[in-house]
């Protein structure tokens, strides 16, 4: 039997139900464990919102959208790219952390500098934490997702509110103006993203050469963690950085430390492309196996 709280008080007062019940009632009630991305749409499902909904999904967390930027694009790549509004992003934005309060936040694709600053803002007004920026500047399939005046405001504007920035080796290098080749140059370039106000830096070894995979985090108090793990031989990475990016969200959402929610979020990934590896889907670089191993929505007492 569901008792609205505007009545809880006047029914208990009339003698109804005891007032212990109101109580163990409060006491028991529970919320899913949530998340928003703010991200652009793909519409072939294998990245962008898409993608990241499914993730979350996947880990038994619930998931809330703000959309960026509408895409058409498929398997072999991006072919228009549609922003929306700054003000629509921002009423997005509002509309979800004014109700369903997000317990971390995704963001991805951003196109323009007026839709970082909107981002931004509506990070700051209603004082969202848990942070993960994946800084998309270009898609798997090479389309440009992210303009210059965009890249300047974002590491202006969002590394600051970040509680973990997540860029390839190339994003990475255009961040921080070099070459990375090895642990020491992802060391340095991770310090000048830090630099600039994150709070953790992943860089992510998936376009590193050798069989193995190796992702380097570091954080601002000076802590350092390499995660590796056997390449996966496929094609189908489409969308493995918005995967990534939004399982280490969710598990955040759901009270892991930053390492930890990095580390489950690995391996999430890795099972994830070794599940999909010899599945077709399209006629270029197809999805990752998101439900591979689906969870139930989990909940805890509020």
């Amino acid at each position: 039997m569901f008792i609205p709280h505007s009545h809880t008080i006047s029914i208990a007062a009339a003698g109804v139900f005891p007032l212990h019940f109101f109580i163990l009632f409060i006491d028991a009630m529970r919320a899913y464990h949530t998340c928003l991305t703010i991200a652009g749409s793909d519409s072939s499902g294998g990245a962008g919102i898409q993608a990241d909904l499914k993730t979350m999904s996947a880990l038994g967390v619930y998931g809330a959208t703000a959309i960026t930027a509408i895409t058409a694009q498929n398997t072999t790549g991006v072919t228009a790219i549609m922003p929306v509004s700054p003000e629509v992003v921002l009423a997005q934005i509002a509309a979800v952390a004014t109700d369903v309060r997000p317990d971390a936040v995704k963001i991805g694709m951003l196109f323009s500098r007026p839709i970082v600053e909107a981002v931004a803002q509506g990070i700051e007004v209603h004082r969202l934490s848990r942070i993960v920026l994946d800084p998309v500047m270009i898609s798997t399939s090479g389309s440009r997702l992210l303009r210059d005046d965009a890249i300047s405001a974002m590491t202006e504007r969002l590394f600051r509110l970040a509680d973990l920035v997540t860029p390839n080796r190339f994003e990475a290098e255009h961040l921080a103006a070099m070459k990375i080749n090895n642990a020491d140059d992802a060391a340095t370039a991770a310090r000048s993203i830090l630099d600039r106000g994150a709070r953790a830096v992943l860089i992510k070894g998936g376009h590193f050469d050798g069989a193995s995979m190796t992702d380097y985090l570091f954080t601002a108090t000076g802590y350092r963690q390499q995660f590796t793990s056997a390449k996966i031989d496929t094609r189908n990475t489409h969308g493995t950085g918005c995967t990534l990016s939004s399982a280490i969200a969710a598990h955040l959402a759901m009270g892991l430390s930053v390492p930890e929610a990095v580390a489950r979020a690995k391996g999430y990934l890795s099972a994830a492309l070794a599940a999909g590896a010899d599945v077709a889907i399209g006629s270029g670089h197809g999805p990752v196996n998101h439900f591979f191993k689906p969870e139930q929505l989990k909940t805890h007492t509020i």
